[in-house]
């Protein structure tokens, strides 16, 4: 028997008292939390959730997001976190083919939320999180009746290690969301290893959660691994940069985990220098390439080692790390972690020598059970239990990788990924456009930037700002794309294959 909730369950018996979230000026120890998590998982059974559904969650780095999540899964149910810079439609694709029978999202997102939930009939269930006392929409249920009329002691469904914790959605080259299904085993390992053996996380640690808990680093990283540890965390709904550094100081955060970009904005930004980030003694990035520049100047300026790692939403996610007990080699992600195997290999799954590139591959606790409902999908990327990543890497003398490339397409902006197919998508919905490709241009903050190509219909006319705003009503803040080019015609192979290469 193996349920995730338990790592919040032993830090909450070992230490009762112990803060174990800070928002702003709240703040929850642990026994308060995991009694408002209690007080939820019966507001979930009571309406008919029951072990093996799916819930999702479109909700910010807020209280609301630690107590829902570990509530999902003390009823045996599984967590299906939704990005919340979503539109309705978005939504609706990721509740139905996820058969989630319930959303729960915070009030502030009602205006994407509710019709992309209406537009699911499976997902009967429209919970509502709520800072307010503002009227909700017809059928919804306010997350505030659960935390008042319920009782703080709840007996945990034993779910199995194989069990189905978490979905996590990616994409492939398809370039439509697949949910890699997690189980209890694949998450709480790759926590505790994180804490254990990588990070060396302590209870006295304090950490800074602005990475967004929906997506795997956040969770894994930060609350997971802080919470198995019995740290603590303190939550910002976003990055701001003055919001984060007053946070840093306010609260002594020991530990801080982000993706480049982060770290590229707390050394640029005005009045920097004015913070006290004294108390910190551990770094993390993932989410895409650290520039060496970067780590090696916050490195001087804060006497902080940045530990940079490899991971990916199939592999829950941590695969490799640089290590706190060695000089880390700036430029790698690492080796693989405890229980973890990584090689790289040709195109026939054979090894290459060291030095050589290869596709990067991954057997061990940390890879998904497959892609829900796409057997297909799973086969593919899991061969012999080896997961295929897709990346390009080599691998040194002393065991270290180094990316070098990406088979697939995919844009990493921000930390954020972006597949051009789905963007291509709604391009080719344009009436003006009859062509579209969409590609990764380099950007000295977010690692790359978005930039779609079109070829425009004969007799038609667009501007590159009406796409742009195009673009924006229909696709979430990260993806749109932020510069538009324009052609006579794509170039492209004989078999009429856009050559994106050749718009790089």
């Amino acid at each position: 028997m193996l349920n995730l909730a338990m790592l919040l369950e032993l830090s909450s018996r070992r230490d009762p008292g112990k803060v174990a979230v800070i928002f702003d000026d709240m703040k929850l120890r642990y026994a308060e939390l995991n009694g408002a998590v209690n007080k939820i998982a019966h507001g979930l059974m009571q309406l008919g959730v029951h072990p093996g559904d799916k819930v999702s969650m479109l909700l910010p780095n807020t209280p609301h997001f630690v107590m829902c999540y570990y509530a999902i899964l003390k009823v045996g149910a599984t967590v299906v976190p939704l990005n919340v810079l979503f539109k309705h439609h978005e939504i609706e694709y990721h509740l139905k083919d996820s058969d989630s029978v319930a959303l729960i999202t915070w009030e502030g997102f009602l205006e994407e939320a509710a019709p992309g939930f209406q537009a699911v009939e499976s997902c009967s269930k429209l919970i509502v999180a709520q800072a307010s006392t503002n009227e909700l929409p017809d059928g919804a249920i306010a997350l505030n009746a659960f935390m008042a009329d319920n009782p703080p002691i709840f007996d945990t469904v034993q779910t199995m290690p194989d069990d189905t914790a978490v979905i996590l959605y990616t994409s492939g080259t398809t370039g439509r969301p697949k949910g890699a299904e997690l189980s209890h085993l694949n998450m709480f390992f790759n926590a505790m290893v994180g804490a254990d053996k990588v990070l060396q996380t302590k209870p006295d640690e304090i950490g800074l959660a602005v990475l967004p808990l929906f997506h795997s680093f956040g969770q894994t990283c930060v609350m997971n691994a802080l919470l198995y540890a019995g740290g603590t965390m303190t939550l910002v709904p976003r990055f701001e940069p003055t919001k984060v550094l007053e946070v840093l100081e306010r609260d002594k955060v020991t530990y801080f985990a982000g993706v480049p970009t982060m770290y590229f904005y707390l050394l640029n930004f005005p009045g920097v220098d004015k913070y006290d980030l004294s108390a910190l003694r551990s770094c993390c990035s993932g989410g895409s390439a650290m520039p060496v520049e970067v780590m090696h100047t916050f490195n001087k300026k804060h006497n902080v080692t940045i530990l940079e790692g490899y991971g990916l939403s199939e592999t829950s996610p941590v695969a490799s790390f640089n290590h706190l007990d060695r000089d880390p080699k700036p430029g790698s992600i690492g080796t693989p972690i405890w229980g973890i195997e990584m090689r790289c290999v040709d195109a026939d799954g054979k090894d290459v020598p060291n030095g050589e590139l290869g596709e990067i591959v991954i057997r061990g606790h940390n890879v998904m059970k497959g892609y829900y409902q796409r057997p297909e999908a799973t086969a593919e990327s899991i061969r012999d239990g080896w997961f295929y990543t897709g990346d390009v890497a080599y691998k040194d003398e002393d065991g270290y990788f180094f990316i070098k490339d990406r088979v697939k397409d995919m844009i990493l902006r921000g930390g954020f990924n972006v597949y051009p197919r789905e963007i291509e998508e709604v391009l080719y919905a344009h009436p003006s456009i009859a062509e579209a490709a969409v590609i990764g241009i380099e950007d000295p903050a977010l690692g790359e930037e978005v930039k779609a190509v079109v070829a425009l219909k004969p007799d038609q006319t667009a501007t590159e700002e009406e796409i742009i705003a195009y673009c924006k009503e229909q696709l979430a803040a990260y993806k749109y794309p932020r510069q538009v080019a324009f052609m006579e015609e794509l170039p492209k192979t004989a078999t009429g294959k856009i050559l994106k290469r050749e718009l790089r």
